[in-house]
């Protein structure tokens, strides 16, 4: 019992990553940080195929270090 309470102690001195940009975003497995475009989903019936394509795509989105260590830090 003495351990698992040293271990929760360690285990707790972490930052949290912010949850608003989990939601958006994705991190892949070669650490690379991929989103969708925002006001994609509606009004896509009058577009051509191509562009609901392209819509469907997830984009890389580039982080400065320092941001992507506040808001993402356990990735």
């Amino acid at each position: 019992m003495f351990l698992s309470s040293e271990t929760s102690l360690i285990n707790t001195n972490h930052m949290k990553s912010n949850k608003s940009y989990l939601k958006r975003f994705r991190v892949t497995r070669n650490g690379k940080i991929v989103a969708r475009k925002g006001g994609q989903d509606h009004f896509n019936a009058r577009d051509n195929r191509k562009t609901r394509t392209k819509k469907r795509q997830a984009q890389d989105v580039t982080m400065k270090a320092g941001d992507r260590a506040r808001f993402l830090p356990r990735t």
